[in-house]
């Protein structure tokens, strides 16, 4: 979903004079803008290292080596 289909059902509190004072989101709503936030974040993040030439390894790599030494992820 993307952040504009998220938006749709927004409603806003307005003070006595109609101007907008507090944005009202449903928890569904709200878990899903804190999703887009994260991908955003890790797709900065996965950018900027690879610039820096550092090593990206697929989360489902990372987790195969994680749990072959015994992690539990």
């Amino acid at each position: 979903m993307n952040i504009t289909e998220l938006l749709q059902p927004t409603q806003f509190l307005v003070d006595a004079d109609g101007s907008k004072k507090s944005v009202v989101f449903d928890y569904v709503q709200w878990e899903g803008i804190l999703t887009l936030l994260e991908d955003i974040e890790d797709s900065n993040e996965i950018h900027h290292l690879r610039n820096a030439g550092e090593e990206i390894v697929p989360w489902r790599q990372a987790k195969a080596e994680l749990c072959s030494e015994g992690i539990n992820v």
